[in-house]
């Protein structure tokens, strides 16, 4: 794969792969702002602005419909480090792609009418997920608990819905000339272009865009968790369900990928040491769970799980307590820690056949350092060794580096 980069002198950097095995092009746009961002008491702001993005644009009155006229698709996603758009159109349509996103880029069509469609819609969606779905508020008790100081303590779609309901358009504008500026965003473009045109075309459709003035983020860093936490709640829901969480290391740090391979030796395939020992032998859960948070900076290794019929929450808790024990004793084995890697491998190598993956990957790693990165990631899982794997799981799944839920039914 070859990769290519431009900037243009607004600060938007623009990174391209050609994949000639297709008659579609992608472009993917990576704005460097997320739930970290927002104030404390104005949460919810960026899961907000993924919406009002569709909502009309400068001088664009509606997103969707030019795309599909052109037989394009779009989508896009927000956690809490990013606010991701991207779109697909054929190839001999691509300019209407440039055209859409430099558009919103420019301004929004800011308006009371556009932002209380939107905003029903986002209180509508924290209703559904996080208020009247079974668990769905875990996010919002076990976040907190692990994050004191830093803003992960909230999640995506916000601290709380009056957030979002007093959300004023003096609000929202300000958010959005704050962070959706082109030296705030990377614009990543695969498919079936060249990168002379690609270029040509962002330059064309993005190059007025003005500078922003972007504020500089200096974000509190959470401070050692130096005891263990714990939170029982009593929900109206059909099982007990046990939710762990230990902090680990940020995105940047080498041993970033040996959480990842701890992550899925406890859990990734029916094969893995929670299913197979907790779920399949001894029948402690019926189901268990064990992922990274993924994020930016220092992140949660989470363990989530049900214990089967007549299995308590203490004892669940023992049962995995056991298992991260034998992580911090016992070598995995070269075996083990092979199969793991095979698996990183694979899916990295199917995952970057397909030119929008790649294009999401390679916003994802331009912002993050640079884009060529994404070509040396297997490599870096590799070199994670068993030495490596016993001196994290020591430092990481100590008692007083965990937050522990007990979510009781009632």
């Amino acid at each position: 794969m070859r990769i290519n980069r431009h900037i243009l002198d607004n600060g938007l950097r623009l990174v391209h792969s050609k994949d000639e095995t297709t008659q579609m092009v992608a472009l993917n746009v990576l704005y460097n702002v997320g739930a970290r961002d927002e104030h404390p008491e104005h949460t919810g702001f960026a899961h907000l602005f993924e919406h009002l993005m569709f909502g009309g644009s400068e001088n664009i009155p509606e997103y969707d419909t030019p795309l599909q006229l052109a037989g394009g698709e779009n989508n896009a996603w927000t956690n809490n480090d990013i606010t991701n758009y991207y779109l697909t159109v054929p190839r001999q349509n691509a300019e209407i792609g440039f055209w859409l996103e430099s558009d919103r880029m420019l301004s929004l069509n800011f308006s009371e009418h556009s932002l209380e469609i939107q905003r029903g819609v986002v209180m509508e969606e924290f209703k559904q997920r996080c208020l009247n779905q079974p668990y769905g508020d875990v996010g919002h008790i076990i976040r907190p608990l692990a994050y004191q100081k830093h803003p992960y303590q909230w999640p995506t779609i916000g601290k709380e819905l009056s957030h979002i309901a007093e959300a004023t358009l003096a609000d929202v504008k300000d958010f959005f000339f704050k962070f959706y500026a082109p030296n705030n965003a990377v614009l990543a473009v695969t498919g079936n272009i060249s990168f002379e045109e690609a270029v040509a075309l962002t330059e064309k459709w993005f190059g007025d865009i003005p500078r922003r003035k972007v504020p500089v983020r200096n974000l509190p860093k959470e401070p050692e968790q130096k005891e263990e936490r714990r939170l029982e709640v009593e929900r109206n829901v059909p099982l007990d369900a046990l939710f762990m969480a230990y902090h680990m290391c940020d995105h940047a740090s080498l041993d970033y990928y040996a959480f990842d391979i701890l992550s899925d030796i406890l859990s990734n395939g029916r094969s893995s040491r929670l299913n197979r020992r907790l779920v399949q032998e001894k029948k402690i859960f019926s189901s268990v769970d064990a992922y990274i948070s993924g994020s930016i900076d220092a992140g949660l290794l989470q363990i989530s799980g049900k214990p089967a019929e007549g299995v308590t929450l203490e004892q669940a808790e023992n049962a995995v307590r056991e298992e991260l024990i034998r992580l911090q004793e016992e070598k995995v084995s070269e075996y083990e820690l092979e199969k793991v890697k095979n698996k990183f491998e694979s899916t990295q190598i199917f995952g970057n056949l397909n030119y929008l993956n790649v294009a999401t990957n390679l916003a994802w790693f331009e912002l993050n350092g640079k884009a060529e990165n994404l070509l040396t990631e297997v490599e870096r899982y590799r070199n994670v060794t068993r030495e490596q794997l016993i001196r994290v799981a020591q430092t990481a799944f100590r008692k007083e580096n965990g937050v522990v839920l007990y979510y009781r039914k009632n």
